[in-house]
């Protein structure tokens, strides 16, 4: 795992937006397509609007999401209202937007998994102080699930249930990006880069990852 340590947030957003744009240039070259999902949470929002103004082919760009929060369309609590909202409208039909609308869940999770590519050029994850990520969350059922590439969380967290990516589908991944910034994650960001499984994140066992962090392990934000 690379990790590569910055000064603060504003610099890990350009430094992860530096390796999106790179990395959707060579699948555009090699491929003809850019396959990235992202997370949800605050922490992309920046990054994402940096590359919204930047070089990125957003016409050859499929932009799915890597977990939902199980929320009425609009609802402030869904990634997708702050996608939108990242991006312009001219950015927003790359967006593949996971169903959890649908009245059929588990179906919804299916056909969304039927949709995805067999390797995704790039996933982008984040990390909660808990070491969840996406949302693989602690003790849930969802971590023991091998044989889907999207499912639902068996219980809710934080007050909601979720919809999310799987082990298998991550670990396929050409690439992963850990974009972690904010207080209270040292101890999991640990955990994360001795791959410690003891934690959601830790048991991802994709070959390449990179992580970018503002936060110093051994204590907390550089900034």
């Amino acid at each position: 795992m690379l990790t590569r340590t910055v000064a603060d947030a504003d610099e890990a957003a350009r430094e992860a937006a530096a390796l999106i744009e790179s990395s959707a240039a060579e699948a555009i070259a090699a491929r003809g397509r850019f396959n990235l999902a992202v997370s949800g949470g605050k922490t992309p929002w920046q990054t994402l609007e940096l590359l919204a103004g930047g070089r990125m082919d957003w016409s050859k760009t499929n932009l799915f999401q890597v977990d939902e929060r199980i929320a009425p369309t609009g609802s402030p609590e869904r990634n997708l209202t702050h996608l939108v909202l990242s991006l312009p409208l001219a950015c927003q039909a790359a967006i593949r937007p996971m169903p959890v609308g649908a009245d059929d869940l588990e179906t919804a999770a299916a056909n969304y998994a039927y949709s995805l590519p067999e390797h995704f050029d790039l996933i982008h994850l984040g990390l909660g102080p808990d070491g969840h990520t996406a949302s693989l969350i602690p003790g849930d059922p969802v971590l023991d699930v091998r044989n889907r590439d999207v499912a639902l969380t068996d219980g809710e967290y934080q007050g909601t249930r979720r919809m999310t990516l799987t082990y298998p589908v991550i670990d396929r991944a050409r690439k992963v990006l850990f974009l972690v910034t904010g207080d209270g994650k040292a101890q999991a960001l640990r955990s994360l880069l001795a791959a410690d499984d003891s934690i959601p994140a830790g048991r991802i066992r994709n070959s390449d990852i990179i992580t970018i962090t503002d936060i110093d392990p051994g204590g907390g934000s550089t900034a």
